[in-house]
Parts: structure tokens; sequence; C-alpha cells
């Protein structure tokens, strides 16, 4: 009856700790070990407390991650061609941008394999959603492309509003990796944490490439979409491939 009590206790301090808005929605919570040595209890009824908040839709899981304050993850369409301040915009979330780094650089070797040899503009920028971070994205423009471009386009503009060319399309590939130390750092996860990441290859109207960005979002906070027309007798997703591990 006492740890039934008390893991009662520990859920309640723990949603007032919610409530006051010192975690923000899809904020990580401390570990369960660093949890149990602040309330001098078990892991075991710690965990009780997180898995009865967990059923009030308070807090919630992953696998990698740990305990995070509930959050409605950003749907991201894969459907058309749009940038992360349009998806934000579209689940009700303020955008706002940071740039990294800006600067003319020879691409490295999978961007020259696209770009071709020779200098690229390459723009490295955090993007926050309600001032939390949300993703880290790294472009590369063509060299006679991006000489028009300033830092202070960037921080205002995406590159598909700044370039003057008609494009074309893109190329889309999405994966899941693990989160490195700085991606970590400036994410706001912990180091091996799983992300998600999206490379795109974007086409003027004559097919050539002029842009490609690469995406890298916290994988509890953001999912991918796509629309599949028609019906197919396969319960295969379509353009599926297998990668090779290391």
């Amino acid at each position: 009856m006492a740890r039934t009590i008390r893991y009662r206790q520990i859920a309640g301090e723990l949603a007032r700790r919610l409530e006051s808005d010192s975690t923000p929605p899809g904020g990580l919570l401390p570990s369960e070990a660093e949890l149990g040595r602040e309330f001098g209890v078990s892991r075991v009824t710690v965990r009780r407390a997180l898995e009865s908040l967990r059923e009030e839709g308070l807090v919630a899981s992953r696998q990698g991650f740990g305990w995070f304050r509930a959050a409605e993850p950003v749907r991201q369409t894969l459907a058309r061609l749009g940038t992360i301040e349009d998806q934000l915009e579209a689940s009700g979330l303020t955008s706002e941008r940071k740039v990294l780094s800006f600067a003319f650089v020879s691409p490295p070797g999978p961007v020259a394999e696209i770009l071709g040899e020779g200098q690229v503009l390459e723009v490295r920028r955090l993007h926050l959603a309600d001032s939390r971070p949300f993703g880290l994205v790294t472009v590369w423009c063509p060299d006679d492309l991006g000489r028009e471009i300033s830092r202070a386009d960037v921080e205002r503009h995406s590159f598909v509003d700044l370039l003057d060319v008609s494009f074309g399309g893109a190329t889309q590939t999405i994966g899941a990796s693990l989160a490195g130390g700085d991606d970590a750092e400036l994410l706001g996860v912990a180091e091996t944490s799983p992300v998600l990441w999206a490379r795109r290859v974007t086409r003027d109207s004559l097919g050539r490439p002029v842009l490609v960005a690469e995406h890298v979002f916290a994988a509890h906070l953001t999912e991918f979409v796509v629309e599949l027309e028609g019906e197919s007798a396969s319960s295969v997703p379509m353009g599926l491939r297998l990668v090779e591990g290391s």
C-alpha cells in the first residue's frame, strides 16, 4: 500500500511540474534513474508513476529517448514541394530559423556528385517550433546561383523563394539514424537518440540539380506522410530499397 501511495505522490508532483510549463511539449524528462535518486525510490516505482501519467496523456516514451512531455508530432507531407515553415504553420506552431553557418565551400563528396565539382554555397540552420529546437537543415546551392544570395536573405526566406529559376520537381530520400554529438546538442536530445533524416535534390525545369538539402529531426517530434493514390495488391511500400549496414 505504501508503494502505491508513493507512486501516486510522485505522479502528482511530476504532473504539477508539467503544468507549470517548465518542460515544453516534446521536452525530455529526467531519466528514471535520476528521478529515482531525486525521490529516493526504486526505478520500478518511478516507472509506475510515469505510466500513470502516460495513461492520462501527459507523457509519452520512445525507445532510445526515454520519457518526454506528450506532444503531437508535426506531420510532414512528402507529396509536394514545401518548406519547414509551411509544415509548422499548418500544425499551428510558430516557426523561427537561426542560421548557424553561411559560406562558399568545396562540396562534400555526395553533394559534388550531384551539383558538380567547384565551390558551392553551404548554409546550415536550426529551425525552431514555438521556440524549441525542431530540425537541422544543411543546404547546398551551385556557386553561380548562390552568389546572388546573402546571409540576411537566408535568415528570412527559403531557397525556393530566393532562386530565380523555374522548378521542375525534386527527389526525396528518407531514413533513420542516431544523433551525433553536435546534432544532439542543437536538437536538445541525448546522444545516440533516434533521428529521422530527409535528403532532397531539387531540379529546375530543364532537369538541372539546383539544390541539395539534408534535414535532421528528433524522431519523437515529426513524422513523414505520403498519400498513395489508387490501390495495390502488394503490402510492401512502393519505392522501398534495402540499405546495407556497416
